[in-house]
Protein backbone atom coordinates (compact mmCIF):
# COMPACT_ATOMS: atom_id res chain seq x y z
CA UNK A 1 0.00 0.00 0.00
CA UNK A 2 1.43 3.35 -0.77
CA UNK A 3 2.30 5.25 2.06
CA UNK A 4 3.37 8.71 0.65
CA UNK A 5 1.61 11.51 -0.09
CA UNK A 6 1.80 12.04 -3.59
CA UNK A 7 1.17 8.21 -4.36
CA UNK A 8 -2.04 8.62 -2.45
CA UNK A 9 -3.22 11.54 -3.75
CA UNK A 10 -2.41 9.96 -6.75
CA UNK A 11 -4.43 7.33 -6.18
CA UNK A 12 -7.34 9.49 -5.16
CA UNK A 13 -7.50 12.27 -7.88
CA UNK A 14 -8.48 10.00 -11.17
CA UNK A 15 -11.99 9.18 -9.82
CA UNK A 16 -12.84 12.63 -8.17
CA UNK A 17 -11.92 14.10 -11.51
CA UNK A 18 -13.74 11.99 -13.78
CA UNK A 19 -16.52 12.33 -11.98
CA UNK A 20 -16.28 16.25 -11.43
CA UNK A 21 -15.81 15.79 -15.44
CA UNK A 22 -19.46 14.49 -15.45
CA UNK A 23 -20.89 17.39 -13.54
CA UNK A 24 -23.32 19.49 -15.61
CA UNK A 25 -24.01 22.90 -15.28
CA UNK A 26 -28.02 22.02 -14.19
CA UNK A 27 -26.54 20.23 -11.12
CA UNK A 28 -24.75 22.78 -9.71
CA UNK A 29 -27.44 23.98 -7.16
CA UNK A 30 -28.21 20.55 -5.99
CA UNK A 31 -27.99 19.58 -2.55
CA UNK A 32 -24.77 17.42 -1.28
CA UNK A 33 -24.48 15.03 1.76
CA UNK A 34 -22.19 17.18 3.14
CA UNK A 35 -24.98 19.97 4.21
CA UNK A 36 -23.22 22.63 4.31
CA UNK A 37 -22.23 23.01 0.90
CA UNK A 38 -24.60 22.23 -2.68
CA UNK A 39 -22.75 20.81 -5.43
CA UNK A 40 -21.48 24.25 -6.72
CA UNK A 41 -20.06 25.19 -3.24
CA UNK A 42 -18.85 21.89 -2.89
CA UNK A 43 -16.95 22.06 -6.12
CA UNK A 44 -15.42 25.30 -5.42
CA UNK A 45 -14.49 24.06 -1.61
CA UNK A 46 -12.46 21.19 -3.46
CA UNK A 47 -11.05 23.02 -5.87
CA UNK A 48 -9.30 25.48 -3.32
CA UNK A 49 -7.98 22.50 -1.32
CA UNK A 50 -6.29 21.30 -4.70
CA UNK A 51 -4.85 25.23 -4.74
CA UNK A 52 -4.24 25.39 -1.01
CA UNK A 53 -2.49 22.19 -0.27
CA UNK A 54 -0.21 22.73 -3.12
CA UNK A 55 1.15 26.06 -0.94
CA UNK A 56 1.02 24.18 1.91
CA UNK A 57 3.71 21.38 0.14
CA UNK A 58 5.49 24.37 -0.95
CA UNK A 59 5.63 25.15 2.48
CA UNK A 60 3.84 28.44 1.76
CA UNK A 61 0.92 29.67 3.56
CA UNK A 62 -2.57 28.80 2.96
CA UNK A 63 -5.54 31.38 2.09
CA UNK A 64 -8.88 30.12 2.73
CA UNK A 65 -10.08 33.35 2.07
CA UNK A 66 -10.57 33.99 -1.26
CA UNK A 67 -13.94 32.59 -1.96
CA UNK A 68 -13.93 32.12 -5.81
CA UNK A 69 -16.56 30.73 -7.84
CA UNK A 70 -14.34 28.53 -9.78
CA UNK A 71 -17.21 27.23 -11.49
CA UNK A 72 -18.42 30.16 -12.92
CA UNK A 73 -15.41 30.51 -15.32
CA UNK A 74 -15.16 28.76 -18.37
CA UNK A 75 -13.04 25.62 -18.48
CA UNK A 76 -13.39 24.86 -14.63
CA UNK A 77 -13.48 21.13 -15.08
CA UNK A 78 -9.93 21.12 -17.11
CA UNK A 79 -8.69 23.57 -14.88
CA UNK A 80 -10.05 21.55 -11.80
CA UNK A 81 -8.09 18.73 -13.32
CA UNK A 82 -4.55 20.22 -14.16
CA UNK A 83 -4.95 21.91 -10.07
CA UNK A 84 -5.28 18.61 -9.22
CA UNK A 85 -2.30 17.40 -11.07
CA UNK A 86 -0.28 20.07 -9.90
CA UNK A 87 -1.51 19.01 -6.15
CA UNK A 88 0.12 15.73 -6.38
CA UNK A 89 3.27 16.89 -8.27
CA UNK A 90 3.30 19.36 -5.41
CA UNK A 91 3.56 16.85 -2.49
CA UNK A 92 5.83 14.26 -4.29
CA UNK A 93 8.55 16.86 -3.25
CA UNK A 94 10.46 14.67 -0.26
CA UNK A 95 10.51 18.41 1.94
CA UNK A 96 6.46 17.92 1.87
CA UNK A 97 6.34 15.98 4.23
CA UNK A 98 9.34 17.13 6.77
CA UNK A 99 8.22 18.69 9.70
CA UNK A 100 5.34 20.79 11.30
CA UNK A 101 2.88 22.90 9.43
CA UNK A 102 3.36 25.95 11.49
CA UNK A 103 0.04 27.39 12.74
CA UNK A 104 -1.54 23.82 12.46
CA UNK A 105 1.04 22.17 14.42
CA UNK A 106 0.08 19.04 12.50
CA UNK A 107 2.76 17.19 10.56
CA UNK A 108 2.85 17.87 6.96
CA UNK A 109 2.37 14.21 6.33
CA UNK A 110 -0.55 14.54 8.78
CA UNK A 111 -2.10 17.70 6.56
CA UNK A 112 -1.26 16.17 3.12
CA UNK A 113 -3.35 13.22 3.81
CA UNK A 114 -6.28 15.78 4.77
CA UNK A 115 -5.88 15.98 1.06
CA UNK A 116 -6.96 12.65 0.48
CA UNK A 117 -9.38 12.50 3.09
CA UNK A 118 -11.10 15.34 0.90
CA UNK A 119 -11.04 14.21 -2.41
CA UNK A 120 -12.01 10.62 -1.22
CA UNK A 121 -15.17 12.25 0.87
CA UNK A 122 -16.21 15.07 -1.07
CA UNK A 123 -15.85 12.95 -4.65
CA UNK A 124 -18.58 10.41 -2.61
CA UNK A 125 -20.76 13.34 -1.62
CA UNK A 126 -20.22 15.09 -5.31
CA UNK A 127 -21.34 11.36 -7.03
CA UNK A 128 -24.13 11.04 -4.60
CA UNK A 129 -25.88 14.05 -5.36
CA UNK A 130 -25.19 14.11 -8.90
CA UNK A 131 -26.32 10.37 -9.09
CA UNK A 132 -23.00 9.28 -10.51
CA UNK A 133 -21.03 6.23 -9.61
CA UNK A 134 -17.94 6.77 -7.90
CA UNK A 135 -15.40 3.99 -6.36
CA UNK A 136 -11.91 5.13 -5.12
CA UNK A 137 -8.96 3.55 -4.16
CA UNK A 138 -8.66 0.95 -1.73
CA UNK A 139 -5.16 1.97 -0.75
CA UNK A 140 -7.03 5.62 -0.61
CA UNK A 141 -10.22 4.17 1.67
CA UNK A 142 -7.50 2.57 3.69
CA UNK A 143 -5.41 5.77 4.56
CA UNK A 144 -8.29 7.66 5.43
CA UNK A 145 -9.67 5.24 7.65
CA UNK A 146 -5.85 4.96 9.69
CA UNK A 147 -6.23 9.41 9.04
CA UNK A 148 -9.53 8.85 11.31
CA UNK A 149 -8.13 7.06 13.74
CA UNK A 150 -5.95 9.32 14.39
CA UNK A 151 -7.46 13.03 13.92
CA UNK A 152 -11.25 12.11 13.82
CA UNK A 153 -11.76 13.09 17.24
CA UNK A 154 -10.00 16.50 16.39
CA UNK A 155 -11.56 16.75 13.01
CA UNK A 156 -15.28 16.34 14.73
CA UNK A 157 -14.38 19.52 17.24
CA UNK A 158 -13.13 21.87 14.40
CA UNK A 159 -16.40 20.89 12.43
CA UNK A 160 -14.35 18.94 9.44
CA UNK A 161 -16.35 15.99 10.35
CA UNK A 162 -19.97 15.32 11.83
CA UNK A 163 -21.00 13.10 14.12
CA UNK A 164 -20.50 9.31 13.05
CA UNK A 165 -23.11 7.42 11.42
CA UNK A 166 -23.68 3.79 12.42
CA UNK A 167 -23.11 1.77 9.66
CA UNK A 168 -23.03 -2.45 10.22
CA UNK A 169 -19.94 -3.66 10.43
CA UNK A 170 -21.23 -5.91 6.97
CA UNK A 171 -21.00 -3.13 4.79
CA UNK A 172 -18.31 -2.08 2.60
CA UNK A 173 -15.13 -0.32 3.83
CA UNK A 174 -16.30 2.56 2.20
CA UNK A 175 -19.71 2.85 4.01
CA UNK A 176 -18.11 2.31 6.90
CA UNK A 177 -15.47 4.92 5.98
CA UNK A 178 -18.83 7.43 5.48
CA UNK A 179 -19.96 6.86 8.18
CA UNK A 180 -17.19 7.64 10.56
CA UNK A 181 -16.80 10.87 8.68
CA UNK A 182 -20.39 12.02 9.54
CA UNK A 183 -21.91 11.05 6.05
CA UNK A 184 -24.70 8.47 5.92
CA UNK A 185 -24.12 6.14 2.96
CA UNK A 186 -27.96 5.85 2.22
CA UNK A 187 -28.27 9.70 1.72
CA UNK A 188 -30.63 10.43 -0.85
CA UNK A 189 -31.81 14.62 -2.69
Amino acid sequence: MPTKTSELLAAAAPPTVALVRTIGDDQLDLPTPCADYTVRGLLNHVYDVAVNFQRLAARQEADWSAKTDHVAEPGWRDRFAAETAQLVAAWDDPASEEGVVPGMGLSRSTVGLMGVVDLVVHGWDLARATGQPYEPARECVAAVHGFLDEMGPMGRQMGAFGPEVPVDADRSELDRLLGRAGRDPAWTR
